[in-house]
C-alpha cells in the first residue's frame, strides 16, 4: 500500500498536498473525516461543449510512480447545480480523469466521470438515487488503462468507464481526492479516506 489516510488523526500525511487549496477545509478526527467546502466558481473542465476551460477545483492529492488502485469514501451535501466531490488522477491539466456525483436542480443526481486528453473533456453519466447522498469510488490504473468503478458499500463494485490516458511523458500521477461547486458557495464533501494501493 502506497497510502492510507483515514483522516481520523488531526494532520495530514505529509506525502498529500493541495492544487487550489481551499479557504475551507479541516481534518474532523472526531467524525474520521477530511470536511471540504468548495469555493464558489470552481470546476475542472476543457473546451468541449460547453465552450469554456476551467482549472480551479480542489484536489489533494499525492504523486504514484506506479500502477495504482485508488479508492475513497465520500458523503455530500449539495447546495447548487453541479457541485461535486470524488475522485481524480491528473497527469497535467490537460491530462485527467474525474468521477463523481454531480448534483442536479430538476433531475436525478448524475454519477458520471470525465476524461480529459488533449485538452478536451467528455463526460459519461447515469442517474444516481436522489435519496442517496454518499458514494464509494474506485479508479484502477494498467499502465495507460483505467477503469472507473463505484460501489454502494465498498464491497461490490460496478463499472462505470473504462478508458485511456496519455501518461507516456509523465515520470509520475497525481492521485487523490477532489471537490468544486460551479455555481456558488454552500456545497460540503466529507471523505473518510483515500486509499493509494
Amino acid at each position: 500500500m502506497l497510502l492510507n489516510e483515514e483522516f481520523n488523526s488531526d494532520q495530514l500525511d505529509s506525502r498529500l498536498r493541495w492544487l487550489n487549496e481551499p479557504q475551507r477545509w479541516r481534518v474532523d478526527s472526531k467524525a474520521s473525516a477530511l470536511i471540504v467546502e468548495p469555493q464558489p466558481d470552481t470546476d475542472f473542465w476543457r473546451k468541449t461543449h460547453y465552450g469554456f476551460e476551467a482549472d480551479t477545483g480542489h484536489f489533494l492529492y499525492a504523486p504514484v510512480d506506479r500502477d495504482f488502485v485508488l479508492t475513497t469514501h465520500v458523503r455530500f451535501a449539495p447546495a447548487h447545480q453541479y457541485d461535486q466531490a470524488g475522485l481524480m488522477v491528473r497527469v497535467n491539466g490537460e491530462c485527467w480523469i474525474k468521477t463523481s456525483v454531480e448534483y442536479e436542480l430538476d433531475d436525478p443526481p448524475q454519477l458520471g466521470a470525465v476524461v480529459t486528453n488533449g485538452g478536451y473533456s467528455d463526460w459519461s453519466v447515469q442517474d444516481f438515487d436522489p435519496m442517496r447522498h454518499d458514494v464509494w469510488l474506485r479508479i484502477n490504473r494498467r499502465a495507460s488503462d483505467f477503469i472507473v468503478e463505484h460501489s454502494d458499500a465498498g464491497i461490490t463494485w460496478r463499472p462505470l468507464r473504462v478508458t485511456h490516458l496519455d501518461t507516456r511523458a509523465a515520470a509520475s500521477t497525481d492521485c487523490g481526492v477532489y471537490a468544486c461547486s460551479p455555481k456558488g458557495a454552500g456545497f460540503r464533501a466529507e471523505f473518510d479516506f483515500v486509499r493509494i494501493d
